[in-house]
């Protein structure tokens, strides 16, 4: 399976879309946001530029992706409202995801936020006269997506977990997956698996990392959030449990007969959550970069409201993951495999909670 051709985030504003099941993710990046505004703030501060590129990579689509851009021209217009002789810079905003995603809906509602913004401004106690261009770079961000040297401030928001492809060590000479009955890795993996994962997340990163060096000015910075796990074990009751729990719900599936074993052997996920040590790892191999900050912190779970917290991660996962599973197995299964989910995480955490965790890094280009 082409990841790059199929994988995106549910579009439009439906009840499956993205924009209407990214709480979760929204929680987790207003917990970090006074790290990633003052990292932006601090960039804007050492090198004041009249023109500040910034971009969002792996932006999907929604209003999670335009508040952010929003808190941060608030953010840097005050701090030039409070430097001598000082106007506002231009803001060029570069807006990054694969081919697929739905920068249309994106789009829509430019008008709108570009209006609502321009009053804000208008209202503030200081003069501005800069604009705020904003623009879509579809394409992966393991490779070059812009010129040399153009970017100040580099913001990526749960989107580098995802690998570029399912790593091709998982598959025997014959094409066939070893990691039976397994999305991820899971108690019952091989090493060979768990290698096979981490051998891809080094190949990405550090393309990431090589890539990124030549496009962030000397000084600029990047602010990443993605999902890990808290040490070198690759099973925990966090991220690779819940993946266990959507392998648990094809086996559902295939005992009810809606799904054939074969098939469901035959889909692995592109993700890795990798540890504080490997990240740091990368960024010392790679030596572009320097680690100013590397925090892990929790995403609370989702209490009160209309639905369950299984519901919502139900959701939550599905608007990711259902180009990549209607791909392979079709739609039909989509309603009844992620109701099962949704259970199966409502009864786990009665048992014992489910703890994802996440990190932010701060990077400054040396």
């Amino acid at each position: 399976m082409d990841v790059e051709k199929v994988f995106h985030m549910n579009g439009g504003l439906g009840a499956n879309s993205y924009a209407q099941n990214s709480s979760l993710q929204k929680k987790a990046s207003d917990m970090v946001k006074h790290i990633t505004l003052k990292t932006l703030e601090e960039t804007y501060i050492s090198t004041t530029p009249t023109s500040l590129g910034i971009a969002d990579l792996g932006c999907s689509s929604g209003q999670n992706t335009l508040s952010t851009i929003r808190e941060m021209v608030e953010a840097i217009d005050q701090i030039a409202g409070k430097l001598p002789k000082t106007p506002p810079p231009e803001f060029r905003i570069h807006l990054n995801d694969l081919p697929t995603n739905d920068f249309n809906a994106v789009f829509k509602i430019l008008p709108d936020f570009h209006q609502s913004l321009n009053n804000q401004r208008g209202n503030r106690s200081f003069k501005h006269d800069s604009s705020v261009y904003i623009a879509g770079y579809p394409g992966t961000f393991y490779g070059r997506l812009f010129p040399d040297k153009c970017l100040h401030f580099i913001y990526s928001s749960y989107g580098l977990h995802w690998l570029s492809k399912v790593p091709p060590g998982i598959y025997d000479n014959n094409g066939k997956s070893i990691n039976k009955d397994s999305l991820y890795i899971s108690k019952s993996s091989s090493p060979q698996v768990s290698k096979a994962y981490f051998d891809q997340f080094q190949e990405d990163f550090s393309l990431f990392l090589r890539s990124r060096s030549k496009e962030v000015l000397t000084g600029g910075r990047m602010v990443l959030i993605l999902l890990g796990r808290r040490d070198r074990n690759h099973v925990d009751r966090g991220n690779s449990f819940l993946w266990e729990l959507l392998a648990r719900s094809f086996a559902t599936l295939v005992f009810q007969g809606e799904v054939e074993q074969e098939k469901v052997d035959g889909y692995d996920s592109h993700f890795y959550a990798a540890s504080r040590e490997e990240l740091e790892e990368e960024v010392k191999k790679d030596g572009s970069f320097e680690i100013e900050l590397l925090e892990m912190f929790e995403i609370e779970r989702n209490s009160g409201g209309y639905m369950s917290h299984g519901t919502a991660v139900a959701r939550t996962v599905r608007a990711i993951q259902e180009s990549m599973i209607s791909h392979h197995f079709g739609e039909e299964i989509l309603d009844n495999l992620f109701e099962t989910y949704g259970k199966l995480i409502d009864e786990e955490m009665g048992i014992e909670d489910i703890k994802p965790i996440s990190f932010i890094i701060v990077l400054r280009k040396l």
